[in-house]
C-alpha cells in the first residue's frame, strides 16, 4: 500500500493534477514526464501507459480549460434568453470556472509549444470560443442600441480571460483584491452599453445557468486540473 500523493480518482488524473502544478510553477520545458511520475508516484514507465507524450499531457490540461465553457456557451448561445442575460450569464460563468480552477492553466496559453500543428484542435476550439462570444456580444449590442466600435465585441471574452493575469499576479506576491466573477460579468455588460443596475440581470443570468440541460453538472465540477 503506498500513500496517495494526487488529488484526482485514477492515475490519468492523478498525473494531469501533478503535471497542472509542475507546468504552471516550474514551467513545461522545464518539467520532464519522469519529474511528473515521481510527483505522482509511478514508475515514467507507468505514465507512458495513459499518456505517449508530455505534449499529450499539456493537450489534455488545455483542452480542459476550454472545453467545457464552449459547451455551456453552445447552450446558452441556442437558447431564448435575451441577448444582455447570455452575455452575462457566460461571462459569469467562465470567470468564475477559471478563477476556481486548482491551478492557473490558462497562463500556459502562451506557450510557444501551443503554435505547433500538435495543439491545432485546442487552438480551434478556443477560437471557436471566442466566436460565440462576439457573436453573443455583437447581438447584445443591437439589443442595447449601443454605438459599435472596431473590437468591440472582443472586450466580453478579454474582460474573462484578465482572471489569469490576476491569479498569476497573486502567485507572485500581489495582495490586492481582484473583481469576482460577477464583477467581470458586469463589467462586459458595461462595456457593452448597459447602463442600468445589473442585480435582475445577475438574477435572470443564474435561472438561465440552472435551466439549462447540463450546465448545474459543469458548474460543481470547476474545480478542473
Amino acid at each position: 500500500m503506498s500513500t496517495k500523493k494526487r488529488a484526482g480518482d485514477t492515475a490519468r488524473e492523478e498525473i494531469l493534477d501533478a503535471a497542472a502544478e509542475l507546468f504552471t510553477t516550474r514551467g513545461f520545458t522545464n518539467t520532464s514526464t519522469r519529474v511528473i511520475a515521481d510527483a505522482v508516484g509511478l514508475r515514467q514507465a507507468s505514465l507512458y501507459h495513459h499518456f505517449a507524450t508530455k505534449d499529450d499531457i499539456l493537450d489534455a490540461l488545455l483542452s480542459g480549460t476550454v472545453d467545457a465553457p464552449l459547451a455551456v456557451a453552445q447552450r446558452i448561445r441556442d437558447s431564448s434568453a435575451d441577448a444582455a442575460t447570455q452575455m452575462y450569464a457566460l461571462t459569469y460563468f467562465d470567470a468564475g470556472q477559471l478563477a476556481a480552477s486548482t491551478w492557473n492553466l490558462g497562463a500556459l496559453y502562451l506557450q510557444p509549444e501551443l503554435r505547433s500543428e500538435r495543439f491545432e484542435t485546442f487552438r480551434d476550439h478556443r477560437y471557436t470560443l471566442m466566436s460565440l462570444y462576439a457573436a453573443i456580444a455583437s447581438d447584445t449590442l443591437d439589443q442595447l442600441g449601443s454605438q459599435r466600435r472596431t473590437g468591440t465585441e472582443d472586450l466580453p471574452f478579454r474582460l474573462v480571460e484578465t482572471v489569469v493575469n490576476a491569479r498569476a499576479d497573486r502567485e507572485n506576491g500581489r495582495s490586492d483584491p481582484t473583481a469576482d466573477a460577477a464583477g467581470i460579468a458586469a463589467a462586459a455588460l458595461r462595456v457593452l452599453g448597459w447602463a442600468g443596475d445589473v442585480t435582475a440581470l445577475h438574477d435572470s443570468a443564474e435561472a438561465l445557468l440552472e435551466s439549462v440541460d447540463g450546465i448545474v453538472e459543469d458548474r460543481r465540477s470547476l474545480h478542473r486540473t
